[in-house]
């Protein structure tokens, strides 16, 4: 586990912010927020960012130590997050999460 420290880090990093947004009605289709809009992006600015480097940073090591499959899966979580900040960064911001 010594390549895996940051990538396991952002990982569950990124895990608590998304459970955070989600129970604070980021994807509320009413747009009823328990946080100010304002905050909720920074939140899930900060969960993009951490996801994404970490997504990165294991990809960085796969290529330099080769393919371990606990790496591999954390990168992909971390993928898959930080697909999901950014999906949500549009859904939050005014105007845009509306069709």
């Amino acid at each position: 586990m010594g390549n895996l420290g940051f990538p396991w880090l952002a990982l569950g990093l990124g895990l608590l912010v998304a459970v955070g947004l989600v129970f604070s009605g980021a994807l509320s289709p009413e747009g009823r927020y328990d946080l100010p809009l304002l905050t909720m992006l920074i939140v899930n600015e900060f969960g993009f960012f951490v996801t994404a480097i970490g997504a990165g940073v294991g990809i960085n090591t796969l290529s330099r130590d080769g393919i371990q499959q606990p790496l591999l899966t954390v990168v992909i979580a971390c993928g898959i997050l930080a697909a999901g900040f950014l999906y949500v960064a549009i859904k939050l911001w005014p105007g845009m999460g509306t069709a």
